[in-house]
């Protein structure tokens, strides 16, 4: 039985899109004999991604070549039994669909996104999921969400909940240090956040909160780094920083791989996520998997994902997400304790388990597809 996966996130920077079908496809290798996969692909670089298990092929990277002709055109060459995507499948698609939804904030907040894309993901996303014979998504705050926008059946949509990949582990601090220094020119100690330059993930409260907290600080040259690749909101960001009176403490990264991650996280003294909106919030599992007291925002999927293993406070409040970090600077066996409790809890998601509910889903779909009449089975299934 073949199965095909839409991986043309793979290499081209998309952060959370591209570590899921990476960690996806990595594990589904491990998850037993009898079926095979393919994986499509857009970038040059992306096949040393794909496991030596499965087979590849190139696609256009241009969205409009991929989804109305390169990936239809190998479906029907490759004839598998349904079709893996994110968010948006092929406009005729001659298998039936498993999509992946991660979050629907484009729908409830569209104002954190240019009006262009808000409404293209309206439009691509809600015939996807219409049409999909499941629907994946790592939160119950997301299925809930995806449920009530788009009116499925609840048992059509399937939490698969994600996980930290098994890069993020606790190394020696003073290594890590020593690294950021030389890569990024930063100098503990530092707070850290993840995520790209965009509204939701609030980096500019989180500025605002810092530069607050310094007026409290004790301790050395306390300094906050945003690690995430640069997008049109960027220079927003920017400014802010430097109208905060604590400019020449942010530092801003860019894009960085997992091995700059893996050192960033095991260097900071904290991990802060005050985003306002998340379907999961992968980076939380991360920090937490290399032994990380985090604090993060009180709304959307966090404290699902998050439990007890972190301090919550309210994002639109500069005040409490001040009053959080700094508790955890100075109470060090309160730090000490959450660094506890989130490896207890990043160690109770695993990329293997993620795979195997993943696999089960295919199979499911698969076998009612062959149930069908030949001539329905791609538009039948399409269309539970």
């Amino acid at each position: 039985m073949l199965f095909a996966v839409d991986a043309h996130a793979i290499g081209r920077r998309l952060t959370g899109n591209e570590v899921y079908i990476r960690s996806l496809l990595q594990a589904l290798a491990g998850a037993g004999e009898g079926w095979d996969l393919i994986a499509y692909v857009s970038q040059s670089d992306a096949a040393s991604w794909v496991p030596g298990r499965f087979r590849f092929d190139r696609v256009s990277p241009n969205p409009f070549l991929r989804l109305g002709w390169d990936l239809p055109r190998r479906l029907r060459r490759d004839r598998p039994a349904l079709l893996h995507v994110q968010y948006t499948a092929p406009v005729v698609c001659p298998a039936p669909v498993v999509v992946s939804v991660h979050d629907v904030s484009f729908l409830e907040h569209p104002e954190y996104f240019p009006r262009w894309r808000a409404r293209q993901l309206r439009l691509t996303v809600r015939r996807t999921v219409q049409r999909a014979a499941r629907i994946l998504t790592g939160s119950q705050f997301s299925a809930r969400a995806i449920a009530r926008h788009y009116g499925r059946d609840p048992e059509d949509i399937i939490v698969v909940p994600n996980a930290a990949s098994a890069v993020f582990r606790p190394i020696s601090p003073g290594v890590a240090a020593a690294y950021v220094r030389a890569r990024f020119q930063i100098e503990p100690p530092y707070i850290l956040t993840v995520g790209d330059l965009q509204p939701r993930k609030n980096h500019i409260g989180l500025i605002r909160a810092f530069a607050e907290l310094l007026r409290a600080w004790p301790g050395p040259n306390l300094r906050l780094v945003l690690a995430g690749k640069e997008t049109w909101y960027g220079p927003q960001v920017r400014r802010a920083a430097e109208r905060s009176g604590a400019g020449r403490c942010v530092h801003f990264t860019g894009f960085v791989t997992d091995e700059d991650l893996l050192h960033l996280y095991n260097a900071c003294e904290l991990f802060v996520f005050p985003s306002y909106y998340e379907g999961f919030g992968l980076p939380l599992l991360e920090a937490m998997a290399c032994g990380k007291a985090v604090a993060c925002a009180d709304n959307s999927a966090l404290p699902e994902v998050a439990d007890a293993a972190a301090l919550l406070f309210d994002p639109h409040s500069i005040e409490d997400m001040a009053r959080v970090m700094l508790e955890l600077l100075l109470d060090r066996e309160l730090r000490a304790r959450m660094e506890r409790l989130g490896l207890q809890r990043a160690a109770q998601f695993c990329w293997h388990r993620t795979a195997g509910r993943t696999l089960e889903v295919y199979q499911a779909v698969a076998a009612e597809a062959a149930s069908l009449p030949a001539p329905s089975r791609a538009v039948s299934a399409s269309h539970r």
